[in-house]
């Protein structure tokens, strides 16, 4: 299945054989969902594979995972199998529920893909409850394009931080916003609007200085309800990044470079052993 999946893969969705830092970002965010769906019927739009649906569903009475393309629907159907998921075919601008009917929705990287972004909060907050929360990502245009002169080819309309909020604050009452930064294999979200915010050191033997790492994405947790805010929270990607580095090895060892070169030294290491 693996090798289907990579090869009709185009780049623009993370998928399940992927083990990098986008899976690390990407796992953290659903790892703060989960903190928010216990019991409650949730709504994933733009599900993808569906892995964050189904991470969802273990905390979840119910979810609704929900993505523009067919086929990404039936093989999410097939893969991910159990009684309290479901997966649709629908549009941010056009969610396949009646209103009122979800508690919860995590949409995460999904609002830089088009630019209907009043359509999608209105469809959201057509289908949420009232009091329902919504959990959303989207990359800080200034630090993840500007900053780095960085052009992403499948991101339609990326917002800057006050567009962000802005659009969040026309629809609901109250928001957190987290600031998440990658450091060395290990996602950090912090809240942009506490006066704590961590320190970070970096430097060698010869010296050691504080440093900044930008905040290439913003997670937003907002309601028209009170709800318990988020603190300091570290992802620990170190299993992810042993999974990459395994695959890089696997891949070198794989390649006709190695093996011409481990044929060519063979001799060489023949007469080495013999002549302990």
């Amino acid at each position: 299945m693996g090798k289907n999946m990579k090869k009709g893969w185009t780049g623009e969705r993370l998928e399940t054989f992927i083990y990098n830092r986008d899976a690390i970002d990407h796992l953290h965010r659903y790892a703060i969902a989960q903190q928010y769906v216990t019991g409650k019927t949730v709504l994933d739009i733009a599900s993808g594979e569906g892995y964050g649906t189904n991470l969802l569903s273990e905390n979840a009475a119910f979810v609704y995972g929900v993505d523009i393309d067919e086929t990404t629907v039936a093989a999410a159907t097939r893969k991910y199998h159990k009684n309290n998921i479901r997966f649709q075919q629908g549009s941010t601008s056009s969610i396949p529920l009646e209103n009122q009917s979800v508690d919860v929705v995590v949409s995460f990287e999904t609002i830089e893909h088009h630019d209907q972004h009043d359509e999608m909060m209105r469809e959201i907050k057509r289908v949420l409850k009232p009091g329902g929360m919504v959990i959303i990502s989207t990359p800080d245009k200034l630090y993840y394009s500007d900053q780095r002169n960085f052009k992403n080819e499948f991101h339609i309309k990326e917002l800057y931080q006050q567009e962000f909020e802005t659009l969040l604050s026309g629809y609901f009452a109250k928001q957190q916003l987290l600031a998440q930064r990658y450091c060395n294999g290990n996602s950090v979200l912090t809240d942009i609007a506490s006066p704590e915010q961590p320190v970070i050191i970096t430097g060698d033997y010869k010296a050691v200085q504080q440093t900044d790492i930008p905040a290439l994405y913003l997670v937003a947790i907002a309601s028209d309800e009170s709800f318990e805010r988020q603190g300091l929270s570290v992802f620990d990607g170190s299993s992810i990044m042993e999974i990459e580095y395994q695959q890089k090895m696997a891949k070198i060892y794989n390649s006709n470079s190695y093996k011409v070169g481990h044929k060519i030294l063979m001799p060489f290491k023949f007469l080495k052993k013999a002549f302990k």
